[in-house]
């Protein structure tokens, strides 16, 4: 990690950078996205905060809004300069400013894919093993701007089964959203909702909550006992959503952000693992491409 710091220190200091407007960059700030606890949130990705704040020589903060939308706003606002967000996120950001973020690094899955599933789970013990035994129960969907936690299992769901509907009293006895992953989670742990969706890589075992993910971020956190819990649905794959750096950051800021995450799984995996919800074999580049069809179904659904 040392060398690793070293290399791109050695490189121009930040105090020469300096944005398009001229002033230079005193501050670097990083948005996390929904899903687990503020907390939880700001532990699992306190390395990054200071091995940024070590590499750029600037004051770095974490910031973990209650929902996807602070992220979002924060940065179409340019209040943040950096933030891992899901697909869907990313399209909410491109339709509203194309040129606020660009994508750059993907998480990368244990057999070098880069997708994962929206999952359906219950508690096994409810009698719900699919989504045909969900009529009439309360369903739960997790944050509005999530990809798996709506937008992908709100397309989806209705395909699997004819007359299934998104709202209340269509075929769920009641639609619900939770406001985030881990509160979906534990609502259906607690048997306060009868089903919901959350994310997971698919890959590895159910018990350990699959090898990265919501499911295995609360597994890691004594949330949930995966032995309670039964998968009654999952999507097809889709492509995991982009780490995003501001545009209009300098470009010597980018590239010493992109190295640094790039090669963390290498460097500090312990970190990596808290990065990525899991195990992974870290990130890897990625571009706008990848997300063209998770854009346009998201205006789709707009409209």
């Amino acid at each position: 990690m040392k060398t690793l710091m070293a290399a791109a220190l050695a490189t121009t200091t930040l105090a020469g950078s300096v944005t398009a407007e001229g002033h230079a960059i005193t501050e670097f700030r990083i948005g996390l996205l929904g899903g687990e606890n503020a907390q939880d949130r700001m532990n699992s990705n306190e390395c990054l905060r200071a091995q940024t704040e070590e590499l750029l020589g600037v004051e770095t903060k974490l910031f973990a809004p209650a929902d996807y939308n602070g992220v979002i706003q924060g940065l179409l606002g340019g209040t943040l300069d950096m933030a891992w967000l899901g697909a869907s996120g990313y399209a909410a950001v491109f339709i509203q400013n194309p040129d606020a973020v660009e994508p750059v690094l993907v998480k990368i899955n244990l057999d070098g894919s880069y997708g994962y599933h929206s999952i359906g789970f219950a508690r096994k013990d409810s009698g719900v093993a699919s989504l045909d035994d969900m009529q009439g129960k309360v369903f739960g969907f997790g944050d509005p701007n999530s990809t798996s936690g709506y937008l992908i299992p709100s397309i989806e769901i209705p395909q699997y089964k004819d007359g299934v509907s998104m709202e209340t009293g269509k075929y769920f006895g009641e639609v619900k959203f939770t406001g985030g992953h881990e509160q979906t989670i534990v609502a259906v742990n607690n048997g306060d909702i009868d089903g919901g969706v959350t994310w997971a890589d698919g890959q590895g075992n159910w018990e350990d909550g699959y090898n990265s993910g919501a499911l295995r971020k609360a597994v890691d956190a004594g949330l949930v006992d995966m032995n309670d819990l039964v998968e009654i649905w999952r999507s097809k794959p889709i492509p995991e959503g982009p780490v995003v750096l501001r545009k209009d950051l300098p470009q010597e800021v980018k590239d010493k952000m992109i190295a640094l995450v790039d090669g963390m799984y290498e460097a500090d995996p312990e970190c990596a693992y808290g990065m990525a919800a899991g195990e992974s074999l870290g990130f890897d580049p990625i571009n706008h491409d990848a997300y063209v069809s998770i854009i346009e179904a998201r205006k789709a659904k707009s409209n």
